[in-house]
């Protein structure tokens, strides 16, 4: 199993989460970020349907694959 922090930031004149590089939107507080990480790592863990998804990777290509749904991340939130 997979394991995914949120860390609440300073970010564009308020705050936001981060997971890895990734910030989320500004929020005027704190306790505005930190609901928000939690409410997005609670969404995290629920299982899905077991789908084909498509993103861009990092070098600008398009990758097709299958998500099992019910591989779901540990989560967690900091700050």
């Amino acid at each position: 199993m997979s394991h995914v922090t949120y860390r609440i930031v300073e970010h564009d004149g308020g705050w936001a989460y981060k997971v890895g590089d990734t910030f989320s939107e500004t929020f005027a507080s704190h306790d505005a970020a930190r609901a928000a990480a939690v409410a997005a790592s609670r969404e995290q863990r629920v299982a899905d349907q077991t789908a084909w998804i498509e993103f861009e990777n990092t070098d600008g290509e398009w990758v097709t694959e299958r998500a099992d749904g019910h591989d779901r991340p540990d989560t967690e939130v900091q700050g």
